[in-house]
């Protein structure tokens, strides 16, 4: 199958649903995934285990396997070794840059605020895995929580006859406290509510499936999380300067994901289009997983779209709020200033979406179903809560007196305002 260009002022009303009104593909699981996660509420490590041996076919026995991630970097090839520590380095500079410090001023004569930042207690990192390996995933969610301070993390992850090495001394370089072999709804149950085995957490982050994503969404509430991600997703703005083998590129690397990821490209430039999409057929046909990526690149939520203008393309790509924004333009700085809505954005030609799925600092935990909208990626702040602080002294106070009585006297309470009275009598 191969990639039609199509002209966004043409597209009819379905095909603008599927662009604009993405999900995470989770209400045909809601049912499976809540009965699991009430077996595992009730039942602990027994319904764990059970669970393990249904969907993963792996009897476990030991759920914490700490020690063999700590084996699992000491065996690993060298140049794999290095690979994970560099980009683990990369995030852990990149998210130390980001930590806040506490703050207090005087506003105006008698009146000190500020602001303290302190680290949650207790979180949960989700690593996809099995016979997988996703290292990055495990530096992504682990590392961000260890930089703000987090006292205690612990990760699960799905079993396998043999688990991948890779995963395993990645969650070790991270610095994870505990690992756990578990995973799909089973393991987001077993880390907020806790079994025998598993701590419980106070708040879950991490990419995973269907099933993890409605497990999420079943155990919100009770527990705090990241976001309810769904599919990947990429939007490339290029004008007449761009390489159509780079545009295409972009949209095969991230279809390779997942047949329902999201994946488009818009531009202004008709000659552009036609050569991004035919680079797109034949690059497909290169790459291993091309039945994946084909079927990615004709779902109805991905294209190669033509705009009238640069304008147009830029209130297509804002109003689809992707998740991930490739910006190849003569000026991509003046386009970006005109896009707010996206969960991490590559600038320029030599910018790929990979370099920041795995090494270059920036963490791969974004939102996606235009999530991108009202909240932003993965970071030191998601496992941060902040305080304020005041001290007002008795002429502070006083300032303050008229104000806070007629307001609190305004919405009938009373005690309020004799609060304040009571002090400057």
């Amino acid at each position: 199958m191969s990639v039609d260009v199509r002209e966004i002022g043409d597209l009819g009303p379905d095909e603008r649903v599927a662009f604009f009104e993405r999900d995470a593909g989770i209400d045909a699981v809601r049912e499976d995934v809540r009965e699991i996660v009430g077996r595992v509420r009730e039942e602990g490590d027994v319904a764990v285990r059970e669970f393990c041996r249904e969907f993963d076919g792996v009897e476990v026995g030991n759920l914490e396997i700490t020690d063999q991630c700590e084996r699992a970097f000491d065996d690993l090839d060298s140049d794999l070794r290095e690979a994970i520590e560099t980009a683990a380095a990369n995030v852990r500079e990149f998210h130390e840059a980001q930590l806040p410090e506490d703050w207090r001023e005087a506003f105006g004569e008698g009146r000190e605020l500020g602001r303290r930042f302190r680290p949650i207690d207790r979180v949960g990192v989700y690593v996809p895995g099995g016979t997988a390996a996703y290292p990055s995933s495990a530096i992504m969610g682990v590392v961000p929580a260890v930089v703000a301070g987090v006292e205690h993390v612990s990760v699960v992850t799905p079993p396998a006859d043999e688990l991948n090495p890779a995963t395993l001394a990645a969650i070790h370089v991270a610095g994870a406290d505990a690992v756990y072999s578990v995973g799909g709804a089973q393991a987001i149950a077993a880390l907020a509510y806790g079994t025998e085995s598993i701590t419980r957490v106070q708040k879950i982050v991490g990419p995973g499936n269907r099933w993890v994503t409605a497990a999420k969404a079943d155990v919100r509430g009770d527990v705090e999380i990241d976001m309810l991600a769904g599919p990947s997703e990429v939007v490339v703005v290029a004008d007449e300067t761009a390489d159509p083998e780079f545009v295409a590129a972009e949209l095969v690397a991230q279809a390779e994901h997942d047949p329902n990821a999201s994946v488009v490209a818009v531009t202004d430039d008709a000659d552009l289009a036609e050569a991004t999409a035919d680079a797109v057929d034949r690059q497909a046909g290169e790459r291993e997983r091309e039945d994946v990526i084909r079927e990615a690149l004709t779902n109805d939520a991905s294209g190669v779209l033509l705009a009238r203008s640069m304008s147009e393309a830029i209130l297509f790509t804002e109003e689809y709020a992707p998740e991930h924004l490739s910006i190849m333009a003569a000026d991509e700085e003046a386009i970006l200033e005109r896009i707010d809505s996206a969960g991490s954005v590559f600038l320029g030609p030599y910018t790929p979406v990979a370099a920041g799925d795995y090494a270059s600092g920036t963490n791969h935990v974004l939102p996606t179903n235009g999530g991108a909208r009202v909240t932003g990626g993965l970071s030191v702040e998601t496992f941060l809560r902040s305080t304020t602080v005041q001290r007002l002294s008795e002429d502070g106070l006083g300032d303050l007196a008229d104000t806070i009585t007629t307001l609190a006297e305004a919405e009938g309470l009373e005690a309020h305002a004799e609060s304040v009275r009571t002090r400057l009598e």
